[in-house]
């Protein structure tokens, strides 16, 4: 899943939204990271749409122009939150090995292969030998 695709159903995870109420929410819940393009988002609901994720929840008549509501199905749901577990269990993994490598730095020295070993006197010109 994609990214825009995560953050759109997780825009309509809570209600219908159109288009523009759409943008705004992705932007906020990305905290500005994920910006959509008008075009962008909507090959986003086009693909959404297709995959049986999301559908068109109505459509309404705003000061002359149209605005159509999408919301999420209920396999929207399962996609949204597999997704969610996902990447909760690969943070969690990233975060353990994160913890266990600065426990491992803290005890012990990485070893030096035979041969590689810093040098010890300076030598001619104030390098080392």
């Amino acid at each position: 899943m994609t990214r825009a695709a995560f953050f759109v159903l997780t825009a309509l995870a809570d209600q219908p939204r159109h288009g523009y109420g759409i943008l705004r929410e992705v932007e906020e819940l990305s905290d500005g990271e994920v910006q959509l393009r008008v075009g962008t988002l909507y090959g986003v609901l086009d693909r959404l749409t297709a995959d049986g994720l999301i559908v068109l929840d109505r459509e309404e008549v705003q000061q002359g122009r149209l605005r159509r509501y999408y919301r999420l199905t209920d396999d929207g749901v399962a996609a949204l939150d597999a997704e969610a577990e996902r990447m909760a269990a690969g943070a969690g993994a990233a975060k353990q090995r994160i913890a266990e490598g600065r426990r491992a730095g803290a005890r012990a020295a990485p070893e030096v292969p035979a041969g590689l070993e810093p040098p010890t006197a300076p030598g001619l010109a104030g390098g080392y030998a």
